[in-house]
């Protein structure tokens, strides 16, 4: 019991201290920590793949695969922002 609710303790700072961070990021390193960004959801992709690849039971199954779907959708949004933000960058013609 000690240990789920230090795990949640955990988790809930995290969360804070994620949404500081993130809010305190200026729009111009915006571009390249969405790019580090997509590709550790690249990696977590693979991880994802491999825990819905193991087959263990169907909990590890059904959670893998709910990862890989929840990373590639994190995956393909952070490109398209990236993609939109630069879009900006460039001369009208």
């Amino acid at each position: 019991m000690d240990l789920l609710i230090a795990g949640i303790t955990i988790f809930v700072l995290a969360i804070f201290v994620g949404f500081e961070i993130i809010t305190k990021i200026p729009p111009t390193l915006h571009t390249p920590l969405m790019s580090g960004s997509n590709a550790i959801s690249g990696i977590t992709v693979v991880g994802a793949l491999l825990s819905a690849g193991s087959q263990h039971t169907m909990l590890t199954t059904t959670l893998g695969f709910l990862a890989v779907v929840f990373a590639t959708i994190n995956v393909v949004g952070g490109f398209l922002v990236t993609n939109r933000m630069l879009a900006m960058f460039k001369k009208k013609s």
